[in-house]
């Protein structure tokens, strides 16, 4: 069983974060039985310092090499991820996407609609290169921004309903849609209101194993770290 993580500065992460991918990779590693690989063709952090993504210094250093690959980037998001999911799943043989974008999207690059337009592009590449292939989608979660931008905040829930309407046009094909973590607070489980800190890493990293286990039985209960 193949998975690749994509994201945005919230997969990526930088210099210094454990990743929700490194939480991912520890529930994978207990509950799979050694089935499974990490692929992607990326695998470092963002460097705040250099303004690229350049980093290996993840927070333990115990994290493998060979599960540390994504394909995840700073302000990268459903604009920028659409046009190269196929050419990654298909040079990976990818068999289940982990998919949290959207964000950086509706912050900086497009409307609601057009941002679902692009999540749609995405979900029929991927598919193009392995139509058996599964996906995972986290809901945005609105950050510190929503607090005092309600235009902002509006288009995150907008394009949060637009999302789960494109996964119900796909009943036919193994996509699901993830629960926003409930107890996901921007003021505990983030560093700076939008990055999660260890206790948001582990949320997500939940919302993701509670969805494929409930859906497919695949990978047992999420056991928190937190």
């Amino acid at each position: 069983m193949r998975f690749m993580f994509v994201g945005d500065s919230m997969t990526i992460g930088r210099a210094g974060d454990y990743t929700w991918r490194y939480r991912m990779w520890q529930h994978l590693a207990a509950s799979l039985d050694g089935q499974y690989e990490i692929v992607g063709p990326r695998t470092e952090l963002y460097d705040a310092d250099a303004a690229a993504p350049v980093s290996c210094a993840y927070k333990d250093p115990a994290f493998p090499a060979d599960a540390r690959r994504h394909l995840a980037g700073w302000g990268e998001g459903w604009l920028h991820m659409a046009p190269l999911i196929r050419a990654a799943v298909s040079a990976d043989q990818v068999d289940i996407l982990l998919v949290s974008l959207g964000l950086i999207d509706l912050g900086f690059y497009t409307s609601s609609v057009q941002t679902a337009l692009n999540a749609r592009r995405f979900i029929a590449e991927a598919r193009a290169a392995n139509p058996r292939i599964r996906m995972v989608l986290l809901p945005v979660i609105p950050n510190i921004r929503a607090r005092s931008d309600a235009p902002f905040a509006a288009e995150c829930d907008h394009f949060n309903e637009l999302l789960a309407k494109a996964v119900a046009d796909l009943d036919t094909a193994p996509v699901l849609l993830a629960s926003r973590p409930e107890s996901y607070a921007i003021d505990t489980d983030t560093y700076d209101g939008t990055h999660p800190g260890p206790s948001g890493e582990d949320k997500l990293a939940a919302a993701f194993a509670g969805a494929m286990h409930q859906a497919w039985d695949m990978g047992g209960p999420y056991r928190p770290a937190y």
